[in-house]
């Protein structure tokens, strides 16, 4: 199948998933993650109505999405654990960065978002499945973080939400425990900081995706099933 052809199959899935689970029609965003993937066949994508993509690696995703973003309007989200000295160039060439798993990060955010004046969304990612290696391990350690937000230290970030990784496994019990948790995560300090709107749950990937629709996911994280698997011998 082309990549036109996988699009319209998993927003059919998305869709049918949203009436499963009682939600509205599009309260479900899908993210295409193109990491490892040359820039035609994102080109594909952006031609078959995508507009909304991932990457991990900021190098590689600066390089491709120079070239792409010439013709398109397109949005891009940094998803993989970043590193303080990638920070200046992701804050230039993203619109939100997902994967904010630690307070010095933050701050470089700020920091690099200051020098060009310019607003950027996070999402906080929290640890919530046993082989995640990254995210907030704990709501307290992630309040911390929000507090500091709250109290205007950090101008040019907009938190809006919450990101996760759900376990490896083939148990579903476990991964809608991982998307469980966060949901529960989310509103709990929803409550505490009506400053913000944290309503972006990213949560679910290729392989669990509905599930994740089932637990309250706005924004679904999908590679595989859009573009099939990863060249990875171009690391």
């Amino acid at each position: 199948m082309s990549i036109q052809d996988n699009l319209c199959q998993i927003k059919e899935k998305i869709h049918n998933a949203e009436i499963k689970a009682g939600r509205k029609e599009n309260s479900v965003k899908l993210l295409a993650v193109s990491k490892f993937h040359p820039v035609e066949e994102i080109q594909e994508a952006v031609n078959a109505g995508q507009t909304l993509f991932g990457e991990n690696r900021v190098q590689e995703a600066a390089e491709k999405f120079e070239i792409l973003n010439k013709n398109n309007n397109l949005q891009l989200h940094i998803i993989g654990q970043l590193q303080s000295n990638k920070v200046k160039k992701a804050v230039s060439i993203a619109s939100c960065i997902q994967s904010v798993d630690r307070l010095d990060l933050i701050k470089e955010i700020e920091k690099q978002a200051a020098k060009i004046e310019k607003k950027i969304e996070i999402l906080f990612e929290l640890h919530t499945g046993e082989e995640s290696k990254s995210g907030y391990e704990d709501l307290t350690s992630l309040a911390e973080s929000l507090d500091l937000c709250a109290s205007g230290n950090f101008p040019h970030i907009i938190p809006k939400g919450f990101m996760t990784m759900a376990p490896f496994t083939d148990d579903e019990k476990l991964i809608r425990k991982s998307f469980i948790t966060l949901r529960e995560s989310a509103e709990k300090l929803q409550k505490t900081y009506t400053m913000f709107n944290l309503k972006e749950l990213s949560m679910g990937m290729s392989a669990d995706y509905e599930i994740a629709i089932e637990e309250g996911s706005t924004m679904v994280r999908v590679g595989t099933a859009i573009f099939g698997e990863r060249d990875y011998s171009k690391k």
